[in-house]
């Protein structure tokens, strides 16, 4: 037998930041993201030999244990090794035998949430062998404190539940871990509008998130009152954003979005740089009325709103960076597990 999962890698189009503590445990926060296309892989084969095996073949690593009950981090593929743990400490223990192969669609540190989602997939293909009795949020906040807590890794609380959920939310933070996920119906046509004016663009760079992250956080524990008033409004982004796309206001999304990347940019520095305020400034030139930084920024993926026709022109002035734009659709379902 073989036990597969897929879980969605997202785009984030507002509120970007807020889901991070210590702002949301203060002062609540509220994001709007919208999974895609690009998937992050799990499969489990079951062994007999008392090895563990790792394979991720988009990275081309891999790595052979003796089984036991608790795997050392050595800084190789230790994300499969968090998982690991925590579901024998949480729910078998014993040691397991078997052979867990990954591939995620989009590269590490993109700012796609490649990593929280490929947690989300890994637990997924665990909980389909194991038959554990995990449900979305239960998933959603396990792959949270895999991430967060055991492996000490800098970051948000908005990818773990999109990969969960998949689709259109508007997700809400609060104090003590909670998250409340609201999906919003939005016509097709609507959706079919915003997947052919919202240009996803990789800058063929990638970024440590760990590191704007950690000073984001610190920011707001020193109270420094710009970094805060920025997340403030990245928050109030947020509501204008779903007001916008469940009334069908499509066109009023890229201003949407240059309003929260221009706070985005005072919540930290690194957040942009030279070479991403050419690009931006590029597609601005060539007919986006906005656009940002996909995740916690310096590098990775951003997006672009063109509207009417504009984006065959922006294709053209931004690619000259030497990047590439990414087709994708967008999908309403989340983690998906099965067995064969």
């Amino acid at each position: 037998m073989i036990y597969r999962s897929k879980a969605p890698l997202r785009i984030g189009l507002a509120g970007g930041g807020t889901d991070v503590s210590p702002y949301c445990d203060l002062y609540g926060g509220a994001i709007l993201n919208a999974t895609v296309s690009l998937y992050a892989y799990a499969s489990i084969e079951p062994l007999d030999n008392g090895k563990i095996e790792f394979v991720a073949v988009d990275r081309n690593e891999s790595d052979v244990l003796n089984s036991s009950e608790t795997l050392s981090f050595n800084g190789n593929l230790d994300l499969l090794k968090g998982v690991y743990n925590r579901v024998v400490k949480q729910f078998i223990q014993k040691p397991l035998s078997f052979r867990l192969t990954t591939f995620v669609d989009a590269p590490a540190g993109s700012g796609l949430g490649t990593s929280s989602t490929l947690v989300v997939a890994v637990l997924g293909a665990f909980a389909e062998w194991l038959k554990l009795p995990l449900g979305e949020y239960e998933i959603a906040h396990l792959a949270y404190e895999i991430e967060r807590i055991d492996l000490k890794m800098a970051g948000g609380r908005q990818d773990q539940y999109a990969a969960t959920f998949g689709g259109v939310n508007f997700m809400e933070f609060y104090k003590d871990d909670k998250v409340i996920v609201n999906p919003l119906r939005i016509k097709d046509a609507y959706l079919s509008e915003l997947e052919h004016n919202l240009l996803l663009f990789y800058t063929e760079t990638s970024r440590y998130s760990s590191e704007i992250i950690e000073q984001q956080a610190r920011n707001v524990t020193e109270k420094k009152q710009e970094s805060i008033d920025a997340m403030h409004h990245l928050k109030e982004q947020a509501v204008m954003m779903k007001e916008t796309v469940l009334r069908g206001n499509i066109h009023q999304i890229g201003e949407i979005l240059e309003f929260g990347w221009q706070h985005k940019k005072k919540m930290a520095g690194g957040i942009s740089n030279q070479l991403i305020d050419d690009i931006y400034n590029a597609a601005k030139n060539a007919g986006a009325t906005g656009g940002k930084i996909s995740g916690a920024g310096g590098g990775g993926f951003m997006i672009f709103y063109c509207p009417d026709n504009t984006r065959y022109k922006v294709i053209e002035a931004i690619e000259q960076f030497g990047g590439k734009v990414k087709s994708y659709t967008f999908t309403k379902e989340g983690l998906r597990t099965w067995t064969i």
